[in-house]
């Protein structure tokens, strides 16, 4: 929206949050999420035409389009647990809108949601009894955490899904004209309305099967001696392969791989489809199995116990670049590192101390075993072994011969993202060990 608001001087743009402290945050200096470039885009048009308020019923009223922006976790509970769409807020928002509209509006579904789920809401609208007209809309987002600004920028594509009927094919017009103030035409797709709610959980389940293959042959490539990245640039250079997510890792994480891929198997066996699901489910296991594996090998190199050992995890959001921790493989590796009595000490740049101890432990939680550090020296003082589990810049940089000088010897560095000079940290004198080498 903040982009949206930059981009259309002229279009007034509102988020609207029940969340006082949260709408305060994005009104104040200090954001509530971090992302490259982003303090710069809301302060460029925030009080000229960008807004933040709690005023949900009021703007509801004043809108000519409404997007629905709302979380879609995985749901916990009843039919479905665990790989199903939790659509309460999606309802919840439908409800809203229908209790406070005294207009005409275009609904735009940008949460990621099953298919079908535009029917819902259409429904639920419809039936406000006012003689309103609303036509949904699906408009997945694409951007990627760390890389949103410059993926809002110059978007590969911009998705537009409608219904074909002539309100449908007005409101995507609607819709296009205002993504065509800065993105070019033929990078706009307008599609049927199930087509665009389907397209984000494909885009997503094949970006993370890509993953997972590859680190499904980083296993093999450390039993055979072979090399992961070279075994991903040589492929990668086949046009009809890419070279782009082929990158072995402890395992991926953020908000939406696993919860997509999760939901996409429930539709397929919701539709009498158990064998497709039961090949997205494989992508899971193996991301699962790709975390438990990068702790196993941690107690394996040093000599089969960490107990009472000091391990240092560098990184906890699950990406550099965002203070995002969803899913992050930091949290298995972590747990796994504590159920084998290891005392594991935790730097992340931009995740805070609390956050990082509720993730592992669960909110409220303590266990003296865990501890975080101000600084990545701190972290690493002392420590038997460093695990490199988020790829942020600085964990490049370090001096690792000052951490050395503090270590307990042989001192081993696990580097679950590939991203340090593993030849120059031998001749240092650490044990190195890397995935899928």
């Amino acid at each position: 929206m903040a982009m949206i608001a930059q981009k259309a001087p002229d279009i007034r743009v509102t988020v609207v949050d029940m969340n006082a402290g949260r709408i305060a945050a994005w009104n104040s200096d200090t954001l509530p999420i971090y992302e490259p470039g982003l303090d710069d885009v809301v302060k460029a048009a925030r009080g000229r035409n960008l807004f933040f308020s709690t005023d949900v019923a009021g703007q509801i009223k004043a809108a000519d389009i409404i997007f629905v922006a709302v979380n879609t976790p995985t749901k916990t509970y009843g039919v479905g647990a665990g790989r199903a769409a939790d659509l309460r807020y999606v309802e919840s928002v439908a409800r809203t809108i229908a209790e406070h509209a005294e207009s005409d509006k275009i609904i735009v579904e940008k949460s990621t949601i099953p298919v079908k789920t535009a029917e819902s809401i259409k429904t639920i609208v419809g039936s406000n009894a006012k003689g309103l007209k609303f036509e949904v809309l699906s408009n997945p987002e694409f951007l990627a955490e760390g890389t949103a600004v410059r993926d809002l920028e110059n978007p590969d594509r911009v998705l537009i899904g409608g219904e074909r009927t002539p309100g449908g094919e007005k409101a995507m017009a609607a819709l296009v004209d205002v993504y065509a103030r800065w993105v070019p035409r033929e990078r706009i797709i307008t599609t049927n309305l199930w087509s665009s709610e389907l397209s984000k959980l494909v885009a997503n389940a094949f970006l993370a099967q890509r993953i997972s293959s590859i680190n499904s042959i980083s296993a093999l490539c450390e039993a055979t001696g072979a090399d992961v990245d070279e075994v991903a640039n040589a492929i990668g250079k086949d046009s009809r392969i890419g070279p782009k997510f082929l990158k072995a890792s402890v395992g991926f994480g953020g908000s939406c791989f696993q919860k997509d891929i999760l939901n996409l198997t429930y539709l397929c066996e919701s539709f009498g489809l158990p064998e497709v699901a039961a090949d997205w489910t494989g992508v899971v296991s193996m991301n699962d199995r790709q975390k438990k594996r990068f702790a196993a090998r941690i107690v394996k190199e040093l000599f089969n116990t960490v107990a009472d050992k000091k391990i240092a995890v560098l990184g906890f959001a699950f990406k550099k670049d965002t203070n995002d921790t969803r899913e992050s493989a930091a949290i298995n590796v972590c747990r796994d590192l504590l159920a084998e009595h290891a005392n594991v000490c935790v730097y992340d740049p931009k995740v805070p101390a609390a956050e990082i101890v509720a993730d592992v432990l669960g909110q409220g939680q303590s266990n003296a075993r865990l501890t975080v550090a101000p600084d990545a020296y701190t972290a690493c003082a002392g420590a038997h072994a460093i695990a490199i589990v988020t790829e942020w810049d600085e964990f490049k940089t370090l001096d690792y011969a000052r951490i050395l000088g503090t270590m307990p010897k042989p001192a081993c560095l696990f580097d679950g993202r590939n991203i340090v000079d593993g030849a120059a940290l031998r001749k240092l004198g650490f044990r190195f060990f890397a995935i899928g080498k």
